[in-house]
């Protein structure tokens, strides 16, 4: 029967971390592949092959011990598990043979593989963002496995657990592990829906909730004072500047909402569109400082109504997502300017225009319309009898007091 071990190879430099690495022994021939982590030879126990806490540890490295010591365990576990079931088939089998399913899962599809199916299925099927979102969960969780990829029938409780205090260790926030965590659990469960695996529930000991954030409001003054700033010689950080402030026109119109509004949503002095998040229909009476902000560019040779999406030969999801990332970096700068105690995001425009209303004392319920709320339970409660002339009244206050 095979066995296995965790070793640890010293750099030859003493000073440097060393590097652990899995060994399998069968049939007198020894097979080894590299974890992917690395400790000081003070942090391993070469006489229990396991990790150790030395005196004095700082708090930082204590937990990336803590949690690489899980996922060594994780590990040896799964390696056991290939062993036994190719000790079960009464076939002969090489060290070799046991690397390769570690690496590769023949014996069923592995999670990762059967993640990266479901993502190419989004995407042919045109649900490019839930491919973008699968994508990226997908990468955290690559992360910490290393190189390997996990049976589907190994996806349980234990191993969530050490991937949550994994994202603990790296400093993930508790809501960006959430968002982890109800991503791979959506695609857990098509593996469930397909008879690939059954459902062990592996996340119902891991966080999948919503804590409440850090406000990112500013308050009037300072939006006026983002508004008012002269970019002349700034090209790139004006446009950021102007999609802030016609997020904030717009009663917190997301960056992806602005970037594929088209001329031909604008409709005697209408604006309508609907919401890309949860496809929500909204109107928005047309006010003067959001024409304004279009009368600034040339946007004749193209569909739509700002300058965002511009070129008709190249792929427009590419153009958004670029342009997201060169906004919200000017917005960061331009926050680091007038001394923010925020990072300044086209976000904060959303957050800005809610809060503001609220100190307006304009009631919550057409705050709630006017920002196109995603919650079921408030939509029931919310849309009952609200029309959208008390949201445009609301807008034409806050644009108003600017």
């Amino acid at each position: 029967m095979a066995t296995m071990k965790v070793k640890f190879r010293a750099s030859s430099i003493p000073t440097k971390e060393g590097t652990l690495f899995y060994q399998v022994v069968h049939g007198r021939v020894a097979r080894q592949v590299n974890t992917g982590y690395k400790v000081y030879p003070c942090e391993w126990d070469s006489v229990h092959a396991e990790i150790v806490f030395p005196p004095g540890i700082g708090y930082n490295r204590g937990n990336y011990l803590a949690s690489l010591k899980e996922i060594l365990y994780g590990n040896t576990k799964r390696f056991k598990n290939i062993i036994a079931r190719l000790e079960r088939t009464g076939e002969n089998y090489t060290a070799g043979d046991v690397l390769k399913r570690y690496l590769t899962p023949s014996d069923g599809e592995g999670f990762i593989s059967f993640a990266r199916e479901v993502i190419r299925q989004m995407g042919q099927i045109g649900k490019p963002r839930t491919a973008e979102r699968y994508t990226v969960v997908t990468r955290s969780f690559e992360r910490f496995c290393g190189e390997n990829d996990v049976f589907l029938d190994e996806v349980d409780s234990d191993l969530m657990v050490r991937y949550e205090n994994f994202l603990k260790a790296a400093g993930v926030c508790p809501n960006t592990t959430s968002y982890y965590m109800r991503g791979l659990r959506a695609i857990y469960n098509r593996a469930v829906e397909k008879e690939l695996t059954v459902q062990r529930y592996p996340f119902r000991h891991v966080y999948t909730g919503i804590d409440k954030t850090v406000k990112r409001a500013v308050p009037l003054n300072i939006i006026r004072q983002i508004r008012d700033l002269d970019l002349t010689l700034s090209p790139a950080t004006d446009l950021a500047r102007d999609v802030f402030m016609f997020s904030f026109y717009t009663r917190g119109m997301s960056f992806i909402d602005m970037a594929f509004l088209k001329k031909k949503d604008l409709q005697n002095g209408i604006l309508s569109y609907r919401r890309q998040k949860t496809g929500q229909q909204l109107s928005i009476k047309w006010e003067r400082p959001m024409q304004e902000i279009i009368d600034k560019y040339d946007i004749k040779d193209t569909p739509y109504l700002l300058p965002i999406i511009r070129n008709m030969e190249v792929d427009a999801r590419k153009q958004y997502k670029n342009a997201a990332h060169l906004v919200n970096d000017k917005l960061r700068r331009l926050g680091e300017q007038l001394g923010l105690a925020i990072p300044l995001t086209t976000y904060v425009a959303r957050h800005g225009w809610a809060s503001i209303a609220r100190s307006k004392n304009i009631p919550l319920p057409i705050i709630s319309e006017a920002m196109g709320h995603n919650s079921e339970k408030t939509t029931r409660i919310y849309l009952a009898s609200l029309d959208t002339s008390a949201v445009d009244k609301a807008n034409s206050q806050i644009l108003k007091a600017l």
